[in-house]
């Protein structure tokens, strides 16, 4: 089941809140969606989901993320506040998320969040597995966003480039997890 958050909009930058969970992306924002084929069987689609829902995809990819769930390796819930971070020393980048939704379904598994305030960008992304019914496994990222800082507003048109190109590099480590189950 999809489940949306309620009346907590006020701690996002962005008004499109849940635009992620299949309804046409907003415009004004740039996008995008990347999907993979991750593997093939149950096996392989559990393995992905959980990866992806614990957030141990993000973490083997070189990500840090922390969450203000006492158990940070707990599955993703609506409302749950997540701090994404990237770079080195003081290079380091930090970006405020809220899980905006999630779906815990027999051929689907996934999250979304979307942009805290503070966070270089506004805006959401979902990360989701899926089986279909011949049993191959897919990961797809969905996003929508802008800069909201002066550092990304100057990255301009490298931004999306770049995000995109760590829904790839994401998409090979969910498939490296996928491939142990």
């Amino acid at each position: 089941m999809t489940r949306l958050t309620g009346a907590r909009q006020e701690t996002l930058n962005y008004p499109d809140r849940g635009a992620t969970s299949g309804r046409p992306l907003p415009a004004g924002y740039n996008h995008l969606r990347h999907r993979a084929r991750i593997g093939r069987g149950r096996p392989a689609f559990e393995a992905a989901g959980a990866a992806v829902t614990t957030f141990v995809a993000h973490r083997a990819s070189g990500m840090r993320v922390r969450t203000a769930a006492a158990d940070q390796a707990a599955a993703v819930r609506p409302g749950l506040r997540v701090e994404v971070g990237m770079g080195l020393g003081p290079l380091r980048i930090t970006a405020p998320c809220e899980v905006i939704w999630t779906a815990y379904e027999p051929a689907r598994t996934g999250f979304a969040y979307g942009t805290r305030t503070g966070h270089p960008a506004r805006g959401e992304e979902s990360f989701v597995v899926e089986i279909d019914d011949d049993g191959a496994v897919w990961f797809t990222v969905t996003a929508f966003s802008r800069p909201d800082r002066w550092y990304t507003r100057l990255a301009g048109p490298v931004l999306p480039l770049l995000q995109h190109a760590y829904a790839r590099h994401l998409g090979r480590h969910v498939r490296a997890l996928a491939a142990r189950a």
